[in-house]
């Protein structure tokens, strides 16, 4: 019988940064403006500052800005859109409802985003028309070597961020690296709204224009279609508010996410477990994923102790029922192998010093236990 949580996988108190929510909420009511005005206006610009590129788009949530970022690039049936398999089918779902075919690369065994020789193969041995990087678990993938790639094949890169707000390299963020980047602000994302919500963001004015249109309907002007593939996915005005509201707190609630990683890390260093490898500003700590050959028997250990856990992601996007019989002939042994030993532990704003130490003794006993 699993123990009463001591220890969940998030705080929603604690996300909310000590700010007064109620008081921002009802302010954006008494308003009266509840789409696409001005809190709108100012996330998007703010938030286009803060990722270092010239526009901001706010949608529904982060599955639709990755369909409208294909469909904005002009992505459709007959192509073919490269991703990895380890990511929990978000982009799959995207890339499928545009009616286009995913593609499957492996990924980098040490840090489980896209295998820069893998894309390279890929590139070199098929017709690529886009490539889908995401940011596994807050770590940035190495996009100097990716996007170089992209940009010599001549094929558009689209950036998953939705696990990875604010990580950056060389002061570079995500999101800025490719032709369009893609984020959710989903509650328990480091940038946090109280519902859903997304962003779409790009330096390319054209691509701009024409992603502000597909969002509403593929709208010129008011109730003139000019544009196929539309649809109404707009971030709405409460959502905008607070995250205007959480922008300016992101990089120190990163901080405070690195810190927890690095005391894992250090507990964690002589014990069968595989870690995050980066403790630097490319890591954002969104999730702490370890890998373990005997998942599923931590995972009990930790419940028993009252410890929330999860696993990001059990099965792979080739091996999901949907899918399975167009990708039996698929083959990714080091996606496969990830996905059968990843766990997640807690790491959360709020995460008290005792509630670390809980979990850092609960995994050296049961490694203990085993031994």
């Amino acid at each position: 019988m699993p123990a009463p949580i001591t220890v969940p996988l998030f705080c929603a108190a604690s996300a909310a940064q000590g700010l007064d929510l109620p008081a921002l909420l009802r302010s954006v009511v008494e308003s009266q403006r509840y789409m696409l005005g001005p809190r709108v206006q100012a996330f998007e610009e703010a938030f286009a500052a803060y990722v270092g590129v010239h526009h901001a788009i706010g949608v529904a949530n982060g599955t639709d800005a990755l369909e409208l970022a294909l469909r904005g690039l002009g992505l459709g049936p007959a192509q073919r859109v490269l991703t990895v398999a380890n990511a929990g089918f978000y982009a799959s779902t995207a890339i499928r409802a545009v009616g286009a075919e995913p593609v499957y690369a492996e990924i980098d065994d040490a840090v489980l985003t896209l295998a820069p020789a893998a894309l390279a193969d890929a590139l070199a041995g098929q017709q690529l028309h886009a490539v889908v990087v995401t940011h596994m678990y807050g770590q940035l993938a190495d996009m100097p070597a990716i996007a170089a790639q992209c940009k010599a094949a001549g094929v558009p890169l689209i950036e998953d961020c939705a696990q990875a707000h604010g990580a950056r390299r060389d002061g570079r963020q995500a999101g800025a690296w490719g032709d369009i980047g893609c984020f959710s602000f989903y509650p328990t994302k480091n940038l946090g709204a109280l519902g859903d919500g997304g962003a779409l963001v790009t330096t390319d004015d054209a691509l701009a224009v024409r992603l502000r249109a597909l969002r509403q309907y593929g709208w010129g002007t008011k109730y003139e279609v000019l544009h196929e593939g539309g649809r109404n996915s707009r971030l709405d005005e409460l959502q905008a508010a607070v995250l205007e509201a959480k922008l300016p707190l992101l990089d120190e609630a990163n901080r405070r996410r690195r810190a927890i990683a690095a005391r894992y890390g250090a507990a964690f260093a002589g014990l069968p477990l595989q870690a995050p490898l980066a403790q630097g500003e490319d890591y954002v700590a969104h999730l702490y994923v370890v890998r373990s050959t005997q998942r599923e028997a931590l995972r009990a250990h930790l419940s028993a102790q009252g410890i929330a856990s999860d696993v990001h992601y059990p099965l792979p996007d080739h091996r999901q029922p949907v899918v399975a019989d167009a990708c039996a002939g698929v083959r990714l042994p080091l996606t496969e192998a990830a996905c059968a030993q990843v766990l997640s532990l807690p790491c959360f704003l709020g995460m008290t010093d005792s509630q670390v130490e809980q979990v850092i003794s609960v995994v050296a006993d049961f490694h203990e236990r085993v031994a």
